[in-house]
């Protein structure tokens, strides 16, 4: 019998931030590395969208972005890549503008991808990224 690994990957669903809608976590992290996987314009308050237009939508996702990226001591200017995934690329545009409205001047790696279809009803993108922590993590051996 092998003995029990403790796993370095470390997942978790902050408080204030959208709950999952599948059998998954927000994030997870190794070291410095983080992952932050699907999330929609869902305001976690209200469990409802956050509006009916994509501006809006772009706008909750970095606002939950942010609380995730705080909770594993990152923020929005530690993303290294963001995948978007747009239901109608007619939003391109507008989804750009809330864009840059969130991140200032930080111009990580980008993909966009246009969708057949969502999970959830009205939702007209998601978003995932990957990011590092502030400061680099120590390696202890």
């Amino acid at each position: 019998m092998r003995p029990a690994m403790t796993s370095r990957v470390e997942t978790l669903t902050p408080p204030n931030t959208p709950k999952p809608i599948g059998p998954y976590n927000h994030i997870a992290k190794v070291g410095e590395h983080i992952w932050i996987g699907g999330t929609a314009g869902v305001d976690p308050a209200t469990g409802q969208l956050a509006g009916s237009d994509v501006a809006a939508q772009t706008r909750q996702i970095f606002k939950s972005f942010g609380v995730m990226l705080e909770a594993v001591d990152s923020d929005l200017s530690h993303i290294t890549h963001i995948n978007v995934f747009l239901q109608r690329m007619s939003d391109f545009e507008a989804m750009n503008a809330a864009y840059v409205e969130a991140m200032g001047d930080h111009r990580p790696a980008r993909t966009v991808f246009a969708v057949q279809e969502l999970p959830k009803p009205g939702v007209l993108l998601t978003m995932n990224l990957t990011a590092v922590t502030r400061q680099a993590t120590l390696s202890v051996r």
